[in-house]
């Protein structure tokens, strides 16, 4: 059986490799160094289904489907009066994090960022549009985007 913990990690560190942005699961993420939380831009991971069956009759649970929900999220400028985040920011995040599912520009197989998990292949990737929000209150806008990852176990000795 695929633990999910393990994969949820890979996309966080991916998710903020991909954007240089600090990525957060379930909440706002916190700067180690202060214990506060970091001011915007950042990313919002959150886990969603996790399905371990693959379906078949002699089915060991070798394989597994999860899905996440990334909210990219652009706010004001810290110490900056009466900035605003923009669209353009919280586009930019999902367009660098869109990248998760980018195959290699020579045409080999695979993925041209390696989503590394221990023990597992993440042999296929989809990531589609989930739309966005803004709250005028508080001068946040978002985009978001949900992946889909299709996992199995590799095979040892």
């Amino acid at each position: 059986m695929i633990p999910r913990s393990p994969v949820t990690t890979a996309l966080q560190t991916l998710l903020t490799t991909l954007t240089g942005k600090p990525v957060g699961v379930r909440t706002v993420p916190i700067n180690p160094a202060t214990g506060k939380p970091y001011p915007p831009p950042y990313t919002l991971l959150y886990p969603l289904d996790h399905t371990s069956d693959d379906g078949t009759i002699a089915d060991r649970h070798r394989a597994a489907v999860s899905d996440y929900q990334a909210t990219f999220v652009s706010g004001p400028r810290e110490g900056q009066a009466d900035s605003r985040g923009t669209d353009e920011q919280a586009q930019w995040l999902a367009d660098r994090a869109r990248k998760v599912i980018e195959r290699p520009a020579d045409g080999s197989p695979g993925y041209a960022h390696p989503l590394t998990i221990p023990g597992v292949n993440c042999w296929r990737r989809e990531a589609r549009e989930a739309g966005g929000t803004s709250d005028a209150g508080d001068a946040i806008i978002t985009s978001v985007i949900r992946y889909r990852l299709f996992l199995e176990e590799q095979p040892t000795g």
